[in-house]
């Protein structure tokens, strides 16, 4: 049949039971198919990560600054990594971290949820906020 067509048998689907094939243009296909990748490849946006670095003892007014950079930033589409480290004896302060996380996530809970919760890894606190509205935080 594809002979007498002047045109190509092609294995669309070899795994399925038993295997498809179409006959049409194999060079048409191939254009398309490329067509298709390239459009998917476009669709595709790296999400970017900021990062806002805070300490413990960070002063409300620093804060702001910090808190209005992030609100920024999850308005624009990424997603903004909370960090806040402890340097000698702040290490004994985890508590103040997390009031400061919570106090963070309140204040921009409107354009972002928490994809991460707030946790310890080594001697930083960490939390992730992506954009949009609660989804289960």
């Amino acid at each position: 049949m594809a002979e007498a067509a002047n045109l190509d048998l092609v294995e669309v689907a070899p795994n399925a039971s038993p295997p498809v094939c179409r006959v049409l243009d194999y060079g048409k296909f191939l254009y398309e198919r490329s067509k298709k990748e390239k459009e998917a490849r476009r669709a595709q946006r790296p999400v970017d990560i900021k990062e806002i670095r805070l300490r413990p003892k960070t002063t409300e007014h620093h804060r702001s600054f910090k808190v209005r950079d992030a609100r920024r930033w999850l308005k624009s589409g990424m997603k903004v990594r909370v960090r806040i480290r402890f340097r000698g004896r702040e290490i004994t302060l985890p508590d103040v971290a997390r009031e400061d996380m919570d106090e963070i996530y309140t204040d921009l809970s409107d354009v972002a949820h928490i994809e991460a919760a707030p946790s310890m890894e080594g001697r930083t606190m960490l939390m992730l906020l992506a954009p949009g509205a609660e989804k289960g935080a």
